[in-house]
């Protein structure tokens, strides 16, 4: 009976809603901005891994090697086009 519970799908439920949790205290409890970005930014990146790796079993096929390469590559294009876009709108690239 022991491997028909889904153990690891309740731990990871019960880790987005603490995280779900952590983030709304940066709003509950007024942090200054850079503060609750920073805590926003890193509930959001870790809550993304999570929902991956737990709910959307990233790691459980053969070829997770090309799964988790595809989203190393979209981390890095999104990254990319908001540093760019900063860059040239907010920071002044002439």
């Amino acid at each position: 009976m022991k491997e028909l519970f889904p153990m690891k799908q309740i731990l990871g439920f019960v880790f987005s809603l603490l995280l779900t949790v952590i983030a709304l205290a940066v709003y509950f409890l007024d942090m200054s901005f850079s503060t609750g970005m920073t805590i926003l930014l890193a509930t959001a990146f870790i809550q993304a891994a999570v929902q991956l790796v737990v709910f959307m079993h990233a790691g459980e096929t053969k070829d997770k090697g090309a799964i988790y390469t595809n989203v190393y590559y979209g981390v890095f294009i999104a990254l990319a086009t908001v540093f760019g876009t900063l860059l040239t709108m907010i920071w002044g690239y002439n």
